[in-house]
């Protein structure tokens, strides 16, 4: 399947997030690795990844503000960027042979603040630079991209570890963060002016964008319960695979569908037009108990990675149809900072799952937490059906763009 990547603003977007999704796709293995090298402790590992992730958690509506007050681009130039340098550090400190861990949580600590910064303005990089019929396909090309990644990013990393060493692959990000910034510095994107208020002010607005909508809030818990459950799937699938399934062959696999089923689900989202979009992607995802009721009953092995598959097909066809009617139905003023909670929600739930699975499974049995969370993610998913604006929510054409939208953010010397 092909998609067209005109308008030329997007084909540079989309080339840029590639590529930066191909650095960053090599990078867990390097990590670990390094860590692993350096220390010879998980717990070390651990403190690093908490690094990047707390910043980001914390920082996130911030970074949703300053997205819709300034500049989307902007933001995203400047996050590349710190991006890029960071991970030039980590790789030249590795290249040194003798890694400090301080270094190593300090860069990663730089690089949570900067993805805080950096995730809010992939929604207003997408309305601001396709037009609404075009943006289904257009996040479904991104999503295929990222899932193609996905795909080939271990069989990479594996490559580039093996051939030159973990800190080749930090430094080979850095270079995908530079070429990224560099596109988008040629870039136009269409930019909505906003008023200047108070940090608080910007906060409450978004918020109140959110809670206004019951399609979207109801989504949100859906969706955060789901990642809560994937959290404690990866957290325990990997020892039954082993013990139970028939080895880290079997696990290798599941992980191996899942990528497959993300690329799946995003060809299909490119093709499909569903009157429901909302609706029907989040009765997708309640699939995704599948594979946690056969991990808990210890299924056969292909049981297990065919249902993982299926449930990230789900997943992959979701997170297109999803992009689109957020970008199509929250006003453009505040898209990034709705976009902040959506992925506040989404992340802030994957530590209670990796907290929580190991203690349930202690505490009764390792099947007990994988049940718990296939009910939960069943119930959360099905149960936004009741929610009426769930069901109403349809795809709609886009009216007439507003004249203040038509203000663009380009580099000088740019033809229209």
């Amino acid at each position: 399947m092909t998609f067209s990547l005109r308008p030329r603003p997007f084909h540079l977007l989309f080339l840029g997030r590639t590529l930066s999704a191909l650095g960053d796709a090599v990078v867990p293995a390097a990590l670990a690795l390094a860590v692993l090298r350096a220390t010879g402790s998980s717990s070390a590992l651990a403190l690093v990844l908490g690094c990047a992730l707390v910043p980001k958690l914390l920082l996130l509506p911030l970074g949703g503000v300053l997205a819709d007050r300034f500049d989307a681009r902007a933001v995203a130039i400047g996050a590349d960027l710190a991006r890029c340098l960071t991970q030039v550090v980590v790789g030249v400190e590795l290249l040194g042979g003798e890694p400090a861990l301080a270094t190593i949580a300090a860069a990663s600590a730089v690089g949570g603040v900067a993805a805080a910064f950096a995730m809010p303005t992939a929604a207003p990089l997408i309305a601001g630079t396709v037009d609404g019929p075009r943006r289904q396909r257009a996040n479904a090309a991104l999503g295929a991209a990222s899932g193609a990644v996905r795909l080939v990013g271990p069989a990479l990393a594996g490559l580039v570890i093996w051939a030159a060493g973990p800190g080749w692959a930090f430094v080979l990000d850095g270079a995908t963060f530079a070429a990224s910034a560099a596109l988008l510095a040629v870039t136009r994107v269409r930019r909505t002016p906003v008023a200047p208020r108070s940090l608080l002010a910007d906060l409450r607005e978004g918020w109140t964008e959110v809670r206004s909508r019951d399609w979207y809030w109801a989504s949100l818990v859906a969706h955060g319960v789901w990642n809560g459950a994937a959290a404690v799937l990866v957290t325990l699938g990997p020892a039954i695979a082993v013990d139970r399934l028939g080895g880290e062959f079997v696990w290798v696999l599941v992980l191996q569908a899942g990528a497959v089923g993300l690329l799946v689900g995003s060809v299909l989202a490119a093709r499909v037009r569903s009157r429901r979009p909302v609706l029907v992607a989040n009765l997708g995802l309640a699939t995704y108990a599948m594979p946690l009721v056969l991990l808990a009953a210890a299924a056969p092995g292909w049981t297990v990675v065919v249902a993982y598959g299926v449930a990230l097909t789900a997943l992959g066809f979701l997170n297109p149809l999803w992009a689109t009617v957020v970008q199509t139905e929250i006003p453009p003023h505040v898209l990034a900072r709705v976009s902040s909670y959506d992925w506040l929600c989404s992340l802030a739930a994957a530590p209670l799952g990796y907290a929580l699975a190991p203690f349930a499974a202690e505490a009764w049995s390792t099947a007990t937490p994988l049940v718990m969370a296939a009910v939960a993610v069943a119930v959360a998913c099905v149960g936004t059906a009741v929610v009426p604006g769930v069901r109403r929510l349809g795809t709609t054409a886009p009216g007439p763009e507003p004249a203040a939208t038509r203000a663009l953010s380009e580099p000088a010397g740019v033809p229209r």
